[in-house]
């Protein structure tokens, strides 16, 4: 009997091993599991904070969405994503006769994505330059002939064959400075525009933008004002620049797309500063030059409030202030994108549908809570990338170059330019002392060290398309000339002691 209970205890030995092992590779696995999902330098509890701040002000901008949207509402699905939707019985009387089928009445955005994208565009210029084709790689062989239109070839076999097509809109350096400005307009084309009479206060900003051909007279002053500083237009608009400026011999024009010969030698004779624009291409966010027009104003102004864009519901077709209704684009999709960035505190939408004439803010996120959400996104960001360290304000250097102080000059131009030109407007951007910028651009050059910061891409052809939940921004980060690069025995290189992630 006792040499029976002796076999059974031996029996049961292994049993009790097997347990011990199996339960520590469970252990050893799930600390590998956990591990791989908070790689870098997240703790779990650094985790939990992170998405707790991105929850509440997930739910600031849900709050914002239902007081602001004019039916529009928001449905959190995690800390970062959300839909927005529309109500039912909406008209969707848009149809996409790509994908054949009407406007959805409702879109998913990942709050995440957009706020680190929005933000970042407040750091970036967004006007084509000479330093941005020299930095990038194959800027001007691959890069430059997607901007001219009938080149004829879809390469440049040699650098002056675009040089040639882009000297006389090419400026050595960017022209305008983020925080340039500190309140910004940007005048849309909508009908609904002459249902009020928003003219003196659109001529109060700092700096006005419009779109295409949009007149700028008396006939319309109450509606849209008198004030003109900058004109996004596409290259249709293009070829009329010389009616469409007439009357303003500063507004600056800047091409949406692409440049021609035509285009170029029209340039040539006008005194007017022309530049080509350079941004990212938002595929599921709002359509046409209004959305870019709000790009170049991040890019320059600290607050910006939107004018006669189609924001409010009840649009059956597409009207303009000037001129017979026409056919227009996605407006529930535009309309749904432009309501999100209202609550990203990106803009604000002034229109006749508001039920306040003198807006209150006070339910959009404040700027602090919007700092803590940016910061928070960007280390959930780049722990998912395996970015454990901290990489500041060059976090999204992609490609790093080096400013040529003997291969720019001071104004852009063309050797064969007139008069007219040499003598025109231009220089008071690309020559504008840097005593002269207001304090906070003056801080945030040097916060920046002097560095410009550009999209990677800013061309369909040339972008990765982006999803419905996401949009991503990679950078060309370009050192001024007066610095100088160091590099340790590693081989890696620096700047102002600052390790940057590629080598130049």
């Amino acid at each position: 009997m006792r040499q029976h209970k002796q076999v059974s205890a031996l029996n049961r030995q292994p049993s009790v091993l097997y347990l011990v092992c199996a339960a520590a590779l469970f252990s050893l696995l799930l600390f590998y599991i956990q591990s791989s999902l908070f790689a870098g330098s997240l703790s779990l509890a650094r985790k939990s904070e992170i998405i707790g701040i991105l929850s509440n002000f997930q739910s600031s901008v849900q709050q914002c969405v239902d007081k602001r949207g004019l039916g529009l509402t928001a449905h959190i699905i995690d800390h970062c994503n959300l839909i927005l939707k529309y109500p039912e019985g909406t008209n969707s009387s848009w149809y996409n006769a790509q994908f054949k089928h009407f406007e959805p009445l409702e879109y998913k955005y990942d709050v995440c994505e957009a706020i680190l994208l929005w933000e970042q565009y407040r750091n970036m210029t967004t006007v084509l330059t000479r330093e941005y084709l020299d930095s990038r790689p194959g800027g001007w062989m691959d890069y430059a002939p997607q901007r001219i239109a009938q080149l004829g070839t879809k390469k440049c076999t040699n650098k002056t064959l675009c040089e040639e097509n882009l000297n006389v809109l090419l400026p050595a350096k960017p022209p305008f400075h983020p925080r340039q400005f500190r309140t910004c307009a940007v005048v849309g084309n909508s009908g609904d525009l002459l249902k009020t009479t928003f003219g003196k206060e659109i001529d109060s900003h700092d700096a006005v933008i419009r779109d295409n051909e949009a007149p700028v007279n008396e006939e319309y002053a109450k509606y849209v004002g008198l004030k003109r500083d900058f004109r996004l237009v596409v290259r249709g608009a293009a070829r009329n620049m010389v009616p469409i400026l007439k009357g303003s011999d500063t507004e600056v024009l800047i091409i949406k797309s692409l440049t021609h010969r035509e285009i170029n030698a029209v340039i040539k004779t006008i005194p007017n500063p022309v530049y080509l624009f350079q941004g990212i291409v938002l595929r599921r966010g709002a359509k046409g030059t209004g959305m870019k027009s709000i790009e170049l104003a991040l890019s320059m102004c600290d607050i910006i409030d939107i004018y006669g864009f189609t924001v409010d519901p009840g649009y059956t077709e597409w009207t303009r202030y000037f001129s017979k209704p026409r056919k227009g684009h996605n407006p529930l999709q535009g309309r749904a994108y432009y309501q999100l960035l209202e609550c990203l505190g990106v803009i604000r939408i002034h229109s006749p549908m508001r039920s306040k004439r003198r807006e209150d803010w006070s339910d959009i996120p404040h700027r602090e809570m919007i700092r803590q959400a940016h910061a928070a996104a960007l280390h959930l960001k780049r722990n998912e990338d395996g970015h454990g360290g901290d990489l500041g304000q060059f976090g999204n250097c992609k490609v790093w170059g080096n400013v040529d102080p003997e291969n720019s000059g001071p104004v852009s131009g063309s050797p064969d330019m007139s008069d007219v030109r040499k003598y025109s407007n231009y220089s008071k951007w690309e020559v504008m002392p840097f005593e002269s910028l207001r304090r906070e651009a003056q801080d945030h050059y040097n916060q920046m060290q002097g560095v410009s910061l550009y999209k990677m891409d800013g061309n369909s052809r040339s972008v990765a398309p982006i999803s419905t939940t996401s949009e991503k921004m990679e950078s060309i980060c370009i050192i001024p000339p007066i610095q100088v690069k160091k590099k340790n025995q590693g081989g890696s290189y620096y700047y102002n002691d600052q390790k940057i992630p590629r080598a130049l």
